[in-house]
């Protein structure tokens, strides 16, 4: 093993921003130390991703200041937006992005090509980057994010305890959550998550079925996991789920939309059948008819449980993905 520098945005560890992007940075940072790696942390301030011309300087002097031949892993979040600050030292460093949500775009592509290596945090991911940016198969390689084991959550007989973990953003749907809620008789979710992100749609939601509870982490957060019946994410785009995988760690079934790669976090139990159910993003109608489903058969809650804790005995922890990074992190150095 040898030595790598992890370039960083600066909020990954403020407990009023949590995103899967930052949980996945810091585990995946802890488990390449414990594998043998020494690991140079960089976080770099700005308004990543969309820096200010001090936030662009201040990543230019820590890339300068990196000894040739340095194998550097940099969050796309930050590496993504600025090509023209990477690219003169694509010669010099051997550096390796990690997409967590691809941004589609002519600076990405500019970004990415520069690249020794780009990691993904799923299959979908992969796909879209070397296709979009004609990227060599070989190039890119997929470490999804890996989940901690967690007691199983008892659930209660009426599954009426919804929960939506996600910042309270259009993106992640929670406007198509409240109409849907909005259709059933007294449905109610608790949703987990900042609502300081986009303080115009929050101040437009309609928020007498949803509860919302702000971020929320460790104790505090597992706690309203174990209450849950229902995980509901109604994402317009996601490029994996990380929220998805932790409630089937609990044995939580889940209800979501098949935008990107939130079909590849939900998965398969070991029998082939679904922990939850698939709708299609952007439709309220859909979302309604799903949760009326859970709500009003009980069979199906039955059956959905039954594969949800079957799916959590397939889940991999984190340790799987530092070792992927791993192989991909020496491939680079060698």
């Amino acid at each position: 093993m040898t030595e790598v520098h992890v370039v960083l945005p600066n909020d990954i560890d403020d407990p009023t921003t949590p995103s899967g992007g930052n949980v996945y940075d810091r585990r995946l940072c802890a488990g390449l130390a414990v594998i043998g790696w020494s690991t140079t942390e960089h976080p770099v301030p700005g308004a990543w991703p969309c820096p200010l011309p001090a936030d662009r300087a201040g990543l230019a002097r820590v890339l300068g200041t990196l000894p040739d031949d340095a194998v550097v892993l940099l969050d796309g979040l930050v590496a993504c937006v600025v090509p023209d600050v990477l690219l003169p030292h694509a010669s010099r460093l051997r550096q390796v992005v990690l997409v967590h949500m691809p941004l589609r775009d002519a600076a990405e592509r500019q970004a990415l090509a520069g690249a020794r290596a780009v990691i993904t945090t799923s299959q979908w991911t992969g796909s879209l980057l070397r296709e979009e940016h004609g990227l060599p198969a070989g190039r890119v390689h997929v470490a999804p994010p890996g989940v901690d084991p967690a007691p199983l959550a008892p659930g209660t007989d009426a599954g009426s305890r919804l929960l939506c973990v996600a910042a309270v953003t259009a993106h992640k749907g929670h406007d198509l959550l409240a109409a849907a809620l909005a259709t059933l008789p007294d449905a109610r979710c608790l949703c987990v998550g900042p609502v300081s992100r986009d303080p115009g749609f929050v101040a437009r939601l309609r928020t007498d079925r949803l509860r919302l509870a702000g971020p929320l982490t460790g104790t505090d957060l597992d706690a309203a996991y174990a209450s849950a019946d229902l995980l509901v994410l109604p994402s317009r785009g996601e490029a994996y789920g990380m929220v998805v995988t932790e409630a089937l760690a609990r044995g939580i079934p889940v209800v979501t939309t098949t935008a990107g790669g939130l079909p590849e976090a939900l998965g398969q139990a070991s029998d082939g059948s679904l922990p939850g159910l698939l709708i299609e993003p952007g439709d309220p109608v859909a979302l309604a008819g799903a949760l009326r489903r859970w709500l009003g058969d009980p069979d199906l809650r039955r059956r959905l449980r039954r594969s949800a804790r079957a799916r959590r005995e397939t889940l991999t922890g984190w340790a799987v993905t530092a070792e992927r990074v791993s192989g991909v992190l020496e491939g680079v150095a060698a």
